[in-house]
């Protein structure tokens, strides 16, 4: 246990039998259950973690998936069983051994403390994610988070992708099991999920690990355009759900005539200044009115970030 609490390590892990030792030797005392889900792997890992679990059966509990789930499903496995298994804090650790367990510690401490419903990791904060991360992982992750500040509405929440987080099983009772992404849009759509229902989540300092030889098999390009369609379709379903239908905020349309006149005013003003270097005159009635339209919309995204950010505060 840890300061009275229950803890559980949910592992997703597929074809990771090079690193799955590793994770589970060297996993914290305080620890009280491991929840090693085996998402179909094609190795030997199931027979890894089989040997382990006949040490410790009080300890490791395997749970093994027929049929490939995503990473999402293998976790959301775990939760779930941990759950049944009346466990107070799930943490999640890969299966690639990427999550230091020195920090669990940090990662635990703001749900134990009752600071936080959900706690994640920030490879950003201590710096060393620029010297560690591959850098282009790094600009990824940086354009991702701050679309994800946009579609999940914690504006003080980055680094998205990182898998190393915590929640309280009391705020996973609230959540719905059907709008968790199952793949590789987990982090992400569990951040949409807790605003919907107001939970406190914090980012805290963790190390990034790399070159242990863990293998990625994301294509970045793919994966970059993938996660801008979710984020993008992820940002409206929040607000037209939160901001109209359960409770009425003038936010919503702050931010579609933000959007709107923003961008019209942006092209509006590329087109007469096109025109103007073209030696042609424009009137300066089109120049104001393009002014007006960008600094407006301007404002109103402004002040529909400032809304959406104090909503969450005030819960």
């Amino acid at each position: 246990m840890y300061k009275n609490k229950k803890i559980a390590a949910v592992i997703p892990a597929y074809n990771e039998e090079k690193l799955i030792s590793r994770v589970i030797t060297t996993m914290p005392d305080f620890v009280d259950k491991m929840y090693i889900v085996d998402d179909a792997s094609k190795d030997s890992t199931i027979e890894i973690v089989n040997f382990f679990a006949d040490q410790s059966p009080d300890r490791i509990c395997l749970i093994h998936h027929e049929k490939n789930l995503g990473v999402g499903g293998a976790i959301l496995s775990g939760h779930q069983k941990a759950l049944s298994d009346g466990m107070d804090i799930m943490v999640v650790l890969a299966g690639d051994a990427q999550m230091d367990p020195n920090d669990l510690p940090t990662v635990i401490d703001p749900i134990a403390d009752d600071v936080a419903d959900y706690a994640k990791g920030n490879r950003f904060i201590s710096g060393e994610a620029w010297l560690n991360m591959p850098r282009v992982r790094f600009y990824a992750n940086a354009g991702l988070s701050f679309l994800n500040k946009f579609a999940s509405g914690y504006w003080h929440i980055s680094d998205p992708q990182c898998g190393y987080t915590a929640i309280s099983s009391q705020i996973f009772k609230k959540m719905d099991m059907n709008r968790i992404s199952r793949g590789y849009h987990f982090e992400n759509s569990m951040l949409i999920d807790l605003n919907m229902i107001n939970a406190r989540v914090v980012d805290v300092p963790i190390k990034a690990v790399y070159g242990i030889g863990e293998k990625s098999g994301i294509n970045h390009v793919f994966a970059v355009i993938s996660f801008s369609a979710f984020l993008f379709k992820a940002f409206w379903w929040r607000l037209f759900q939160k901001y109209v239908i359960r409770d009425f905020h003038p936010l919503f349309f702050f931010y579609i005539f933000g959007i709107l006149f923003f961008f019209s005013g942006a092209i509006f003003g590329l087109y007469i200044a096109g025109i103007r270097l073209t030696g042609h005159l424009i009137t300066s009635t089109s120049a104001l009115f393009a002014v007006f339209l960008f600094t407006t919309g301007l404002q109103m995204l402004l002040f529909a970030m400032w809304f959406d950010r104090d909503y969450l505060r005030r819960q």
